[in-house]
């Protein structure tokens, strides 16, 4: 089903799998914070009051075509390089305040013939932002979706609710997965004393992986989202219990493939002169045996082309962003997304 290329070898980095795998369908696996994608409508039941043509931004029409033009850019080229015509099969996002902003999104002209389809549900988020879930139809049909309440820690956050956790199951290619996208609790008020609120947003997610790794311990499992935790904080590497080394994995147990890229440095967002990488994708073990009949994790990867980044001045080579305090920068996101590449033995 999905759509089979010749393997070449392109770039260095793809040489070994090139040479080992001469035949293979290609799906790439995407996530992308989108920065604050709200519409312009003053919704009374949340905090989007800057986010109106009165409030302090003076968000309007202009301005709210302009950011969906470059998401658009950007999500146009994601993963283009392994699957030119499809880019991401599965797209989860993050920082959008309702179905009425993807809806227009997935129609602009750069990703209207995709035909992206939208599972979204609203949160009670105090900003009124969720995460959602887009899908080319022509490669996943979901079966079930349901959003998965994290109930906060007292004294870890100073608002009472965040975000759901959104899941999905589905046929990938006629091969059954579990994704979860995710946008845990932020670190304002100090990443110590939030701590505890990403540990619980982790603890949801994980209790409801081994639901279902209790019937299926080799269930094709995706992790995604922005974690607001590196890959080596506790939240990750305890109360989700994804882990670095595939050596050390058992059948259930989660893997994370941006360990060692952070350790080199590498992240999707910057502050301070110091980057983190919260935008992670995290895989369920039995996606990483190429022997297998389905498809199989190849790599993983940060999207952050030099039109994303700053060009000049201080913050040279961090992301682009959208807003500098209240004054539209025209940029893209204050994140880069990340992609992986699920590969598929053909005959």
């Amino acid at each position: 089903m999905l759509k089979c290329i010749t393997l070449l070898i392109m770039v260095c980095t793809c040489q070994t799998v090139f040479t080992q795998v001469k035949h293979a369908s290609v799906c790439v696996v995407a996530f992308y914070n989108l920065e604050n994608l709200y519409d312009t409508i003053d919704n009374p039941l949340v905090n989007d009051d800057d986010f109106t043509p009165t409030g302090v931004k003076q968000y309007n029409s202009i301005i709210y075509w302009d950011k969906l033009s470059k998401l658009a850019t950007v999500i146009s080229k994601i993963g283009t390089d392994f699957s030119p015509t499809t880019g991401p099969a599965l797209l989860g996002v993050a920082e959008i305040e309702n179905d009425t902003v993807l809806a227009d999104l997935v129609q602009h002209p750069l990703l209207k013939k995709r035909n992206y389809q939208i599972i979204h549900f609203d949160s009670k988020d105090a900003r009124g932002i969720d995460v959602a879930l887009l899908y080319h139809p022509k490669y996943f049909i979901p079966e079930k979706a349901e959003k998965l309440f994290v109930a906060l820690p007292g004294k870890s956050k100073e608002a009472f609710f965040t975000r759901d956790i959104l899941y999905v199951k589905g046929q990938l290619d006629s091969e059954t997965i579990h994704i979860y996208v995710n946008h845990w609790p932020s670190r304002r008020g100090g990443e110590e004393r939030s701590s505890p609120a990403r540990a619980a947003a982790a603890l949801v997610c994980r209790n409801h992986i081994r639901m279902i790794t209790a019937n299926e311990p080799r269930a094709k499992i995706i992790v995604m989202g922005d974690l607001n935790d590196d890959p080596d904080s506790p939240s990750i590497t305890k109360a989700l219990g994804a882990k670095a080394n595939r050596s050390s994995l058992n059948a259930g147990d989660l893997f994370n493939p941006w360990a060692e890229p952070y350790r080199k440095g590498m992240g999707t967002l910057a502050n301070r002169d110091s980057w983190g990488l919260f935008d992670q994708i995290i895989l369920s073990e039995s996606w990483l045996h190429p022997e297998q009949k389905g498809l199989f994790y190849y790599q993983q990867y940060i999207f952050s082309q030099p039109f994303m980044k700053e060009n000049a001045g201080r913050y040279q080579g961090y992301p682009m962003r959208t807003w500098d305090g209240n004054t539209y920068r025209g940029g893209y996101s204050d994140h880069f997304p990340t992609f992986l590449v699920l590969l598929k033995n053909i005959k």
